[in-house]
């Protein structure tokens, strides 16, 4: 008599393979490595029945290959005949396949007909010289069908807008307010692109990890649509198209061809020279580029490209053009002089759009008006009244994910065991608080690297103290600096009793002069770091400015920084960090030590 655990199996491979005849079931089972009696006992036959067709047939001088080819056919047929298949089905169905070809492989190798790639076929690949970037992600038909039929799914009118020019125009240039989903949206995009023709896509960024984001979203995509796990850091689909993510290094970002996906150009330093670089790597006519980008400042080389100045630049004066890049003509889309087709969307074109993602009053109350009219308005700034200009911040700009070795950001200890600096810039629950956390340099005159920054709203000044107290568990911090200032007080107060030996600024216009000459300094000399990526550092940056104070006896620092407006944030807390090295570069001595929570 069989035990439970037998009759169960029995039963599940009974209702697994049900259509089969006896003999075909009886050697199924025999292969997986039953007992005679117990095959019998389920089949409702004799023992010497099963055994006779055991001896006549030989089962027993089938190899293992064979076995599992039988059992794999088995199943593959059972399922191809199935009327009415679930995604699983498929799933299945291709699984078998594959690992049909797997078992032809080793019985090739088995019979001494092959040799070593037919085992591991990128032997082959190998030994031939050539570069192939990961094996190809297997998507069934029915995945296809439901990744491709999903794309239009939550599209806004104004998406649609940009899929209609990519249809038609080879160029296209969008000026864009921030988070409106134009990331999210050329991802899909080009993903399916791929999965229908075959193209390759390729997607730069101001810095590797940023193009990373559009990986994240393809990735997420074809879970949520297809229940699929897309592989590699370039995915490599079943027809042949890759999906290349490269930050804006030009000595690594020529050897691609396929669709072009820029993302944040206008971030980009150098852009003339990238662009050139770009662009040729969608120069065949079946490609074409997308530039999308909120604005900078109109001194940067991007703001050339977009208002027509390098289009007309050097053609002689009867043959330039006038090209009207303001938002009333660009608002619904137009074809330019140039040949591309360029848009504007501000933050109420997307509203009008269907985009119900925001509270524009709300990011009004949170915003400078300055602040609000760049990031959400496409208005681009003006960097001649600030302080630090664009085109000094975008030489401290790296590529973090590529040069940043001894940084792992998603490691438990992101930074080992290496020395770490906290400044933060409160809040009311009204305004905008910011957290820095800087790598000081090792070495004197050795740089500042902004690590990792973030920034909070409508938080109490006990929640703001908890944000801090959560890094304490993640990094060795030596140094904390908060702005006690008015508000800043209480955070301050609270932070104290987990780290005695923070550090609290009373801001004044003598100790804002010396903050910002420090920083300005580590600008200049490059030495300050921070990742190519962080457009909100750059734009928190450039929005401080000099003024009188009331007296006219001084001049100081502002940042449009009030309960109304809080803008400069990052900057300010980057800069209560860096003053713990004073303006000879020596660092400020405390009686601090290394604090970390396990």
């Amino acid at each position: 008599m069989t035990d439970l655990r037998t009759e169960k199996t029995l039963e599940n491979l009974t209702a697994l393979l049900p259509t089969l005849d006896n003999k075909r079931q009886a050697r199924l089972w025999y292969f997986a490595g039953y007992r005679i009696s117990d095959i019998a006992e389920m089949l409702g036959l004799s023992v010497s029945t099963v055994s006779s067709w055991k001896d006549r047939e030989k089962w027993d001088d089938v190899s293992p290959v064979g076995r599992v080819e039988n059992t794999l056919e088995a199943r593959l047929n059972l399922l191809i005949l199935k009327e009415a298949k679930t995604g699983a089905d498929y799933k299945e169905i291709d699984l078998l396949g594959r690992q049909l070809e797997r078992a032809a492989r080793v019985k090739k190798y088995s019979l001494g007909g092959g040799n070593e790639t037919d085992l591991n076929p990128k032997l082959a690949q190998r030994n031939s010289g050539e570069r192939k970037s990961g094996d190809k992600n297997p998507i069934t038909e029915e995945q296809m069908e439901l990744l491709i039929n999903g794309f239009f799914d939550g599209v806004f009118h104004y998406q649609r807008k940009w899929y209609e020019a990519g249809q038609k125009y080879r160029i296209r240039e969008i000026l864009k307010s921030r988070q409106i989903g134009a990331t999210y949206y050329f991802a899909r995009e080009a993903f399916v692109d791929a999965l229908k023709t075959g193209r390759n896509q390729i997607f730069l960024s101001a810095s590797k990890k940023q193009a990373l984001q559009f990986r994240s979203y393809i990735t997420a995509y074809a879970k949520e649509k297809a229940d699929l796990t897309l592989k590699g850091e370039t995915i490599l689909l079943p027809n042949g198209a890759e999906l290349y993510f490269l930050g804006t290094n030009a000595a690594t970002a020529q050897s691609y061809h396929g669709n072009l996906y820029f993302d944040e150009y206008f971030w980009v330093p150098k852009f003339g020279t990238m662009r050139k670089v770009a662009s040729a790597m969608a120069s065949q006519k079946q490609y074409r580029q997308t530039y999308f980008s909120t604005p900078t400042t109109t001194s940067s080389e991007a703001y050339r490209f977009w208002s027509g100045k390098s289009f007309n630049h050097n053609r002689p004066k009867d043959q330039k053009v006038e090209f009207d890049i303001s938002h009333e003509n660009l608002r619904l889309g137009k074809l330019m002089p140039d040949r591309h087709w360029k848009q504007i969307v501000n933050i109420y074109d997307a509203e009008a759009g269907g985009c119900d993602l925001f509270d524009v009053d709300q990011l009004k109350f949170e915003n400078s008006t300055e602040e609000f009219e760049q990031l959400f308005l496409c208005q681009f700034a003006d960097d001649q009244s600030g302080i630090f200009k664009l085109s000094e911040l975008q030489l401290c700009q790296v590529d973090s994910y590529d040069e940043w070795h001894d940084f792992k950001p998603f490691m438990a200890r992101p930074f080992g065991q290496r020395e770490v600096w906290i400044g933060y810039d409160p809040a009311d629950t009204g305004d905008r608080a910011a957290l820095v956390i800087i790598a000081p340099p090792r070495v004197e005159g050795g740089k500042f690297r902004l690590l990792h920054h973030e920034t909070y709203h409508g938080l109490d000044f006990a929640a703001q103290a908890e944000k801090i107290k959560f890094y304490l568990a993640q990094y060795h911090v030596s140094r904390i600096t908060i702005d006690k200032t008015g508000l800043g007080a209480g955070v301050f107060q609270l932070v104290r009793q987990f780290y005695p030996a923070v550090v609290g600024l009373d801001y004044n216009p003598d100790l804002k002069n010396e903050m910002v000459l420090k920083m300005l300094n580590l600008v200049q000399k490059r030495r300050f770091e921070y990742d190519q990526g962080s457009v909100d550092v750059t734009t928190s940056f450039m929005t401080i400015k000099r003024q009188l104070t009331r007296s006219g006896r001084q001049m100081t620092y502002i940042s449009d920084r009030s309960v109304e407006a809080s803008h400069g944030d990052i900057a300010w807390a980057t800069m209560s960090c860096v003053i713990n090295e004073n303006l000879i570069g020596e660092t400020v001595q405390s009686q601090s030590t290394i604090f970390s929570f396990e």
